[in-house]
């Protein structure tokens, strides 16, 4: 049974740091994507940051230059660092993964953790 776990959510001031971590369960090279999107009520997910097996991560314009996400291999995890944090980027956040199996693509979702930035 595959499992997406977040923790690292919370309340920050404008202007700072939380670092997200979501631990996968299993072999985290199956997974050829694994990203954050977040959600606010009323609105879709959408997608903030993305890692994968081979090449760069990809960032929305929102958060680069902000965002980092990065995979930690020997802990199976993958992290997103958040830096000069404001008041948009506040949500619940998810952690994503796409595993190819034979049948086609299968997405897993964690259960997400909130992230409120407010002074």
């Amino acid at each position: 049974q595959v499992q997406l776990v977040e923790s690292g959510g919370g309340r920050v001031q404008p202007g700072g740091s939380l670092t997200l971590s979501c631990v996968v369960s299993g072999n985290i090279f199956d997974f050829g994507v694994l990203g954050w999107y977040r959600q606010v009520p009323g609105s879709q997910r959408e997608l903030v940051a993305s890692t994968y097996r081979f090449g760069p991560p990809k960032y929305s314009d929102a958060v680069q230059g902000r965002f980092t996400t990065s995979r930690d291999s020997a802990k199976n995890t993958v992290d997103l660092q958040m830096n000069s944090l404001k008041p948009e980027d506040t949500g619940v956040y998810y952690c994503n993964g796409e595993r190819m199996m034979p049948t086609g693509i299968v997405n897993y979702w964690g259960q997400g953790t909130q992230v409120t930035v407010s002074s």
